[in-house]
């Protein structure tokens, strides 16, 4: 498919993951991150390592790994009262030291951007703000809806494509929506297989920060649960989320002819399929179960594909003019199609 035909794709993908997310928003998120979210962390990490996670150095990406491990262990196993703030530094310690990755590559800089997110994370762990940016929302919605946004953006941009620009309109108009028109469907009722599930995996207390985050408090509801799961603002925001969730797999699976993440040895298919299936099964099992196992692989491709969500900053700026230092390597946006070759 040529950069056209996969736009309008996407377009189709965006409203059938927007009508979807309309009529089932609690389940459709599951389903989505429960089967399409392992199969995307496996192929986009086995995609970002051919090209170097988008680094200026080939071994930059390894800081991740152990910041992964401990961040898993503060997640999921330590209780105690400063577990979040220690998840929250290194989330935010990632970010930054994501930009060194990109910007420098003198290993002597990197490291000292490193040193002062860990310095300036220290004195800000206290704050509200700080914690719901790099605690909550930036391995969750900003990961999924921002920065599949960006990349879709630079992709229109660097291709000068109509179809592309509207693909991004589209996108807006669908994340918008949401708060916009908030039906109420007589027919819909939550089953207790998700609300059980989305409260294991603490998913409604992004639900709760959202619905106070756009001021959308409802006054019939005043307790919690009633907020998240049985109002029409909790309503529009789980509709939101599932929609942001399921389009960024499907986008990144829509992106074959142009990314080739396909394109890779068979040993390693097989593995990766192999993966996969387990993966799933574990989720069908007992989701929390799978939740936990996969929590690791989940923030390692968040933190991995930074210096990728970057570059895409970097492109957008250039394209637009912007006088920025042409960085080493460059996104893999989407090509332009070749002309073909009449015979003579």
């Amino acid at each position: 498919m040529d950069t056209r035909q996969i736009d309008l794709v996407n377009i189709g993908l965006m409203i059938v993951a927007c009508i979807a997310a309309y009529l089932v928003p609690f389940e459709m998120f599951l389903f989505s991150y429960a089967v399409l979210g392992p199969l995307h962390y496996l192929t986009e990490i086995s995609w970002l390592h051919k090209r170097d996670y988008f680094a200026t150095g080939k071994m930059d990406y390894i800081i991740f790994l152990p910041i992964s491990i401990v961040l898993t262990y503060f997640v999921l196993f330590d209780k105690g009262p400063d577990a979040n703030v220690w998840a929250t530094n290194l989330v935010f310690v990632c970010f930054v030291a994501a930009m060194g990755m990109v910007l420098f590559r003198n290993m002597m800089y990197k490291l000292t951007l490193a040193l002062v997110a860990i310095f300036i994370g220290y004195f800000m762990s206290t704050h509200f703000a700080f914690q719901m940016a790099f605690g909550m929302y930036l391995p969750t919605l900003i990961h999924v809806f921002i920065f599949t946004g960006l990349f879709i953006i630079y992709g229109a941009l660097k291709n000068k494509s109509v179809t592309g620009l509207a693909s991004v309109l589209v996108f807006v108009i669908c994340g918008a929506s949401f708060f916009v028109y908030r039906p109420i469907l007589a027919w819909y009722h939550i089953s207790e297989y998700a609300i059980d599930n989305i409260k294991n995996i603490k998913f409604d207390g992004l639900v709760y920060s959202l619905i106070h985050l756009f001021h959308m408090d409802t006054q019939t509801y005043r307790d919690f649960y009633g907020q998240v799961f049985g109002s029409i603002p909790g309503h529009s925001v789980m509709r939101f989320i599932a929609f942001a969730y399921t389009y960024h797999y499907l986008n990144w699976f829509s992106k074959t002819s142009v990314i080739k993440w396909h394109k890779v040895p068979r040993k390693w298919l097989i593995v990766v399929l192999t993966a996969w299936i387990s993966a799933v099964v574990l989720y069908m099992i007992d989701y929390m179960l799978g939740l936990e196992m996969l929590f690791l692989l989940s923030m390692l491709h968040v933190f991995m594909e930074f210096p990728l969500n970057y570059r895409s900053v970097i492109g957008i700026a250039e394209e637009l003019g912007l006088k920025i230092p042409q960085p080493a390597v460059t996104v893999a946006a989407a090509p332009s199609p070749k002309p073909v070759k009449k015979g003579k």
